[in-house]
């Protein structure tokens, strides 16, 4: 497990975004090899995709053969509705690069049988050869995607009905009005994201700094569901300053210790002008 730590928001979401672009240059996709990565929404990837889109739009970085998989979808929420996750991807990622909607996947909250659009959702991992890397942010409670506390280590797509404290913290973008925040949605599980050969977490925010805690420095408890990814053998945590302050001095001096080495990862930027 790697933990990497930033000053702030700006620099942990271009370290991001930097790694993001590495894996799939290195990766070299083509027709017959498409390089597949797991995307999340909310707040803290908003600084991610806006490098990523800055990366393609200086044509250092092609998305035309990734194909992307999202984590959840709001249950009962029209697709149109500017606060459905389809609508926060096209808007903040999908529509300024050069992806393929074929191959953007998103859950579908609206279907008719939803267990069966989540049975789905998992086929089309599997023939897409599986993620080569999961990107995933977490809730103040330690949840990722939607599964929340409580929630098996080693669940699958599935309904997943949201805990107040999401419905909360979502409460936000529905103009702070209860009534209106979706209760359900349908959400990758915990084993969907472990299966993928790499995972990077991105936490930042004083207001996460009890759950990144709870990830790396106690056990693995359903009751933090992110701290599974411990057991992952290629997980990278990425934090700004203000999520380690429940960490112990000791461990922060470790992981900063380490940043020579894990900036090796982003230093330098590869191109695809280059690698063309």
């Amino acid at each position: 497990m790697r933990l990497v730590i930033l000053d702030n928001y700006d620099l942990a979401s271009e370290w991001a975004a930097k790694y993001i672009c590495n894996r799939i240059i290195q990766f070299r996709p083509g027709q017959d090899r498409y390089f597949t990565l797991g995307l999340p929404t909310g707040s803290t990837p908003l600084g991610c995709y806006k490098k990523l889109i800055e990366y393609h739009k200086n044509g250092d970085l092609s998305f035309k053969y990734v194909k992307t998989f999202n984590m959840d979808e709001y249950v009962g929420l029209p697709r149109n509705h500017p606060e459905s996750y389809h609508s926060y991807m096209w808007n903040n990622f999908f529509k300024h690069i050069d992806i393929d909607p074929n191959n953007a996947h998103i859950l579908d909250g609206n279907a008719t049988d939803l267990q069966a659009e989540c049975d789905a959702f998992e086929k089309k991992i599997k023939e897409a050869g599986g993620i080569d890397l999961f990107v995933g942010g977490i809730g103040p409670d330690g949840h990722i995607a939607f599964n929340e506390p409580g929630s098996s280590l080693v669940s699958r797509t599935r309904v997943k009905t949201l805990a107040m404290d999401t419905i909360l913290a979502n409460a936000k973008y529905f103009d702070g009005d209860l009534s209106k925040v979706p209760t359900m949605a349908l959400t990758v599980g915990v084993g969907t994201v472990m299966d993928a050969r790499e995972v990077m977490i991105l936490i930042t925010g004083a207001h996460k700094a009890f759950a990144l805690y709870k990830a790396i420095e106690e056990g693995v408890n359903h009751m933090w569901t992110v701290s599974a990814f411990q057991q992952h053998p290629r997980t990278i945590f990425v934090c700004d300053e203000d999520a380690t302050l429940e960490l112990r001095v000791k461990t922060v001096k470790y992981f900063k210790g380490l940043m020579h080495v894990h900036n090796k990862l982003v230093d330098p930027l590869y191109s695809m002008k280059e690698a063309n």
